[in-house]
């Protein structure tokens, strides 16, 4: 075996490596959900307060916007739910919740705003 054939059977073998350590990693951090969900929850309400949505929004009572409970009645389980609520975070929106706006909250990172999003769908617990 040549220098170039060694060579690109050692890229081929640290190739199929890496692909499966990913493949472990994801299975630990499926089998793992369960125990990060208190965690996740716990830091999705921290967001909340962080960028200030609990100024217009509470768990069950509407205040200047609809509560986290009406929000997660409106859009429910529906796929894609999560993604139209972080959206709709960032771009903001008018004309769903009666006449008061919301603000863009371009300032809430889009990674964020996806969190925020499942946590309203999960029923912000």
């Amino acid at each position: 075996m040549n220098r170039a054939t060694k060579t690109q059977a050692s890229i081929q073998r640290a190739a199929t490596s890496r692909r499966s350590l990913r493949a472990v990693l994801a299975a630990a951090l499926v089998s793992c959900g369960g125990i990060a969900w208190p965690m996740s929850a716990a830091a999705s309400q921290a967001l909340a307060q962080k960028y200030a949505c609990v100024a217009c929004h509470q768990p069950a009572t509407k205040v200047v916007g609809p509560s986290w409970k009406d929000i997660r009645a409106r859009y429910g389980e529906g796929q894609g739910a999560a993604a139209q609520l972080a959206a709709g975070i960032r771009a903001g929106s008018s004309g769903k919740w009666g006449a008061m706006p919301m603000p863009p909250q371009m300032q809430v990172p889009e990674a964020d705003a996806r969190v925020l999003g499942q946590w309203l769908v999960d029923g912000a617990k």
